[in-house]
């Protein structure tokens, strides 16, 4: 249940307000890791409302992402969706990533006690149809994560998320540079999965994970 003092209510929470979410994922075309979604509502909380300087994680620097990604955690409420690669393995890549936003968005309207009035979707399709529990309406809008700041917000969120999840990976399996690659297929990342195999956070579905398999 959400509490809050009578000095700070939550916008969120008055059904006379339209509430917005965000949406954006992280790690789509990695070899190894999770692919994880964030779904944000702006501004709730009365401490300083929307951070300044919202843009598309991948056009931050790591440092002024990190700094926003406190900013967005203190004054936003928001919900963080993970879907392991065994998941992704079973179902595919693509309806993994809408399981991931139709969990994240599930988790946030539960923890605000509302539905949507819309969803904004960074890219060219949303969950709807797509996945059996999607009920709220939904807005694709391509390059959404540079020009939408609740959709910036998530894209934000869902990648610091993941990129601490690939960095604590790294320390547990030191030959892949998860620190550094983040499961992405870097030529580091290649050849020691040519000479080590995969992990079980390897895509195995994913045709040089499965090519290394063969080796």
């Amino acid at each position: 249940m959400i509490k809050e003092t009578p000095e700070v209510i939550d916008r969120a929470l008055l059904a006379d307000t339209p509430l917005v979410i965000g949406v954006d994922e992280a790690g789509r075309g990695p070899l190894a890791g999770p692919v994880v979604a964030a779904a944000c509502v702006l501004g709730l909380k009365d401490k300083g409302g929307v951070p300044a300087g919202l843009n598309d994680s991948k056009k931050l620097s790591a440092k002024r992402r990190a700094a926003l990604d406190e900013g967005i955690r203190a004054s936003s409420r928001f919900a963080i969706a993970v879907v392991e690669p065994e998941e992704i393995d079973r179902v595919n890549i693509f309806q993994a990533t809408m399981l991931a936003m139709t969990r994240c968005v599930a988790d946030l309207c539960a923890g605000l006690g509302r539905e949507p009035d819309e969803v904004l979707i960074d890219g060219n399709q949303t969950p709807n149809r797509r996945c059996e529990d999607w009920r709220w309406p939904a807005r694709a809008i391509v390059g959404g994560d540079g020009i939408e700041p609740a959709i910036s917000a998530a894209s934000i969120l869902a990648k610091e998320h993941r990129d601490r999840l690939m960095v604590a990976a790294a320390k547990h399996h030191p030959y892949f540079g998860w620190e550094r690659n983040k499961g992405y297929g870097t030529a580091e990342h290649l050849e020691a999965l040519r000479l080590h195999g995969p992990t079980p956070l390897h895509r195995r579905s994913f045709a040089p994970v499965a090519q290394a398999v063969l080796l």
